[in-house]
């Protein structure tokens, strides 16, 4: 069991007990692990102590950082919603497969693929002629399962195992330096897209709601349209879907997990 998956299970279990309030003590034992071992294990993951980290998954601290972001988002997008840039180190630049790409299923194309460990679990990674293509977080490193996810949107590519190709662009994504740049290819509507192109504009540690972003690219009312755009994207962390919330400051569903988007957020909260 790695950090993120005893991560995981603390979140689980307060889920279960919240109302019990428990403490250090009890979170350590859930874990089978002494209160200094799980206190050192939880603070090496997430770069601050267990007490603080599960403040930032509070409702209240919630509804303060959408209070927040939608301010930020609002900025971004009056700067401009075409510009392919994230407002903090990783850009990306967002291209929209093509008509004849999407009819073709990726003929003549290879891409590689391969497994990672992130701060959050592994993940399969895909990469094509034209960037990034694929990146969902995965329970076991399984070829064949995570094959029929790549090839049911690219039926007749040729797909080529590469695994340190995968590790290299998973720093990228999670480690990001100054600048980093990545390019990434998705099959999706025209509205899908424009959800997705502004997603990226959510900067990290942000969060919005479903109702605020559907406003920000001119579908006032269009919530639950955005909701199931979102729901559709098939770049895990890449494009930030997980920083999408709702109204109430209830954190809501994710297609990778509920507790791994809690987490992400909270990891995000406390490495801003």
């Amino acid at each position: 069991m790695n950090d993120y998956e005893r991560v995981a299970r603390i979140i689980r279990h307060l889920d279960s007990h919240h109302a019990e309030q428990p403490d250090l003590e009890e979170l350590a034992a859930h874990l089978g692990l002494s209160r200094f071992h799980f206190h050192r294990l939880f603070s090496r993951w997430a770069g601050v102590t267990p007490k603080d980290f599960l403040q930032c998954l509070t409702l209240e601290h919630a509804r303060e950082r959408l209070r927040q972001g939608e301010s930020v988002l609002d900025a971004a997008l009056d700067a401009g919603l075409s510009s392919p840039g994230r407002l903090h180190d990783l850009c990306v630049t967002l291209e929209a497969a093509t008509p004849g790409e999407i009819k073709r299923g990726g003929e003549g194309w290879v891409i590689e693929a391969g497994f990672a460990e992130t701060p959050f679990g592994q993940c399969c990674i895909g990469n094509g002629p034209r960037g990034i293509c694929h990146l969902a977080f995965v329970e076991k490193a399984e070829r064949i399962t995570a094959a029929e996810a790549i090839l049911a949107s690219w039926p007749k590519v040729e797909l080529s195992w590469n695994h340190a190709m995968a590790r290299r662009i998973a720093t990228e994504v999670f480690q990001p330096g100054v600048g980093t740049h990545l390019r990434a290819l998705v099959r999706g509507t025209a509205f899908q897209l424009r959800v997705w192109r502004a997603l990226l504009h959510i900067p990290h540690g942000g969060v919005v709601s479903y109702g605020h972003l559907a406003a920000a690219i001119g579908r006032q009312g269009a919530a639950r349209a955005v909701g199931t755009a979102v729901g559709a994207n098939s770049l895990a962390y890449l494009i930030p879907c997980h920083r999408v919330i709702r109204e109430t400051g209830v954190i809501g569903q994710y297609r990778w997990g509920r507790e791994r988007k809690r987490a992400l957020l909270g990891w995000e909260a406390t490495h801003g």
